[in-house]
């Protein structure tokens, strides 16, 4: 599976406890703090839950072979 993208957009303050530390979990600590995760169930439930905090983008694998074009 490709992996995923995540950004926190909008801050945790206000919110469940819980939902702060899945967040957290994600390995988000700032505003607009971009990780890149796995692709697995586990992580997308955690991004289920917090899916009005962050925004998720599939980052589509794309063939390298490290030969230059002349």
């Amino acid at each position: 599976m490709s992996p995923i993208r995540v950004t926190l957009e909008r801050s945790s303050i206000g919110h469940p406890r819980d939902q702060k530390a899945t967040v957290r979990a994600l390995g988000l600590r700032r505003m607009h703090q971009t990780v890149v995760v796995a692709n697995n169930p586990s992580i997308r439930g955690m991004i289920h839950k917090v899916r009005h905090l962050v925004r998720v983008e599939v980052i589509e694998e794309t063939e390298d072979t490290g030969a230059e074009q002349s």
